[in-house]
């Protein structure tokens, strides 16, 4: 290690004692240990990347070397961070100062992030990790609030579950399906992976009925009800089976109006027809026409309306049907 080194950090471990708060014992029992030469290797001086770099160009044993150092100077690291918030918790016992809490805090924002990254694993790509972080500092900051420094329970311990239990409350207050509509879903999946796993094989809608211990309506209805639940975003990009290419999520769905500019000009052009076609009924067939399929009264109630039977109004219905479908065959034949 160089000379520079070693001044900037005896500089470094000078402020830090100047700005910590020590007993008069403690000062005491430092000034007369004997002063230890800070010994650093060289992976402390070196980031992430470089070591990264170093384990992948090095040869086995260089590798060895490399994640043994990394393992201490996370354990390293994990016991200065302990340590601190171990003097900070003292300090904030004894003055309360939002400046202590604050400290502490951020203390333990690492804490949510992992705690969010691990969930995020088992959640849908659209629920993005920052909003699971920020509801995870709520949580975070309920648990200081209501923690008892003086129980002997780490505060790691106490703010996991509270971390968690903030996130997942989140989550069901923006979810709009219901909770027994998720349950079934969860359901029917478990049901379906181990009867694939049993026959090797999709199962039957029989055989997961009877696994889940349903009737095939209610089977039916539960699944109407599950796929409900699942939301895909168009603009979302996927690999297209056709060249394994990545578009988004639209181009891969189908178009079935099967609508086309010939259609729309003949569906146009025979509406133009039956009105010319209708003119030619009589009034009688006019009026049935009109009650049936505009103002969508029954056989019924349109004899009642035209003082005739009911079977009078179907044979004349029959009979005014049979004179469009005649004309419209006549005019353009077969289609």
């Amino acid at each position: 290690m160089s000379n520079t080194t070693r001044h900037l950090r005896l500089d470094e471990t000078e402020v830090n004692e100047d700005t910590l708060e020590r007993s008069p014992v403690e000062s005491e029992e430092r000034s007369e240990a004997p002063e230890r030469p800070i010994v650093t290797s060289k992976f402390e001086e070196q980031s992430g990347d470089q070591l990264v770099e170093s384990a992948l160009v090095g040869s086995a044993q260089d590798t060895d070397e490399v994640v043994a150092e990394l393992d201490q100077a996370k354990k390293r690291k994990r016991e200065r961070r302990s340590a601190q918030a171990a003097l900070e918790w003292t300090r904030y016992r004894r003055t309360r100062s939002d400046e202590s809490r604050d400290k502490l805090l951020n203390l333990y924002l690492p804490l949510v992030r992992s705690v969010a990254g691990r969930m995020a694993m088992g959640f849908p790509r659209s629920v993005e990790l920052q909003d699971l972080v920020n509801t995870g500092v709520i949580g975070l900051i309920e648990a200081f609030k209501n923690f008892d420094p003086d129980r002997g329970v780490k505060f790691e311990t106490y703010a996991v579950p509270r971390i968690r239990g903030a996130i997942l409350d989140e989550l069901r207050a923006l979810d709009w399906v219901p909770r027994s509509t998720r349950a079934k879903a969860r359901n029917i999946g478990k049901a379906t992976v181990e009867l694939e796993n049993d026959f090797g094989r999709p199962p039957t809608e029989d055989e997961l009925a009877m696994r889940l211990d349903f009737t095939h309506t209610e089977l039916m209805a539960a699944l109407d009800d599950v796929s409900c639940t699942t939301v895909l975003s168009l603009d979302e990009v996927i690999f297209r089976d056709e060249d394994n290419r990545q578009a988004p999520r639209i181009e891969s769905v189908a178009d079935t109006s099967d609508t086309s500019v010939l259609n729309t000009v003949l569906k146009k052009e025979l509406q133009a027809f039956l009105r010319v076609a209708i003119d030619k009924l009589t009034e009688q067939e006019k009026l049935v026409i009109a009650l049936y399929y505009f103002e969508e009264l029954t056989l019924k109630e349109i004899g009642a309306v035209m003082s005739i039977s009911e079977s009078r109004v179907s044979q004349i219905h029959t009979k005014a049907v049979s004179k469009l479908r005649g004309l419209i065959q006549e005019r353009f034949g077969n289609t």
